[in-house]
């Protein structure tokens, strides 16, 4: 998830979100995002309280986790280190 708030790039991040039981919001971390259903401008997603635009999306194994390619400064959260590292070599 790449925060978009007024800008092309920003804090990145890769992490698990949890789908609600209509698929209509994610959650992560105690925000809420919600779609934009195709209308955002660079981003595909907003976070409830912050209004804050997002662009979320799966983990990549060529590592251009990023909107426009490339990880240069995505963090990576502790809980998922060691499932993100099996993914990218395949396991």
């Amino acid at each position: 998830m790449e925060c978009k708030a007024g800008r092309l790039e920003g804090e990145a991040r890769i992490g698990r979100v949890y789908f609600s039981k209509t698929g209509k919001t994610l959650y992560y971390r105690g925000l809420q995002f919600r779609s934009l259903k195709g209308s955002g401008f660079k981003a595909n997603y907003r976070e409830l309280t912050s209004r804050d635009e997002y662009w979320i999306s799966g983990p990549r194994r060529d590592r251009d986790d990023r909107l426009y390619g490339g990880s240069r400064g995505v963090k990576i959260d502790d809980d998922i280190r060691v499932e993100y590292a099996a993914y990218l070599r395949g396991i």
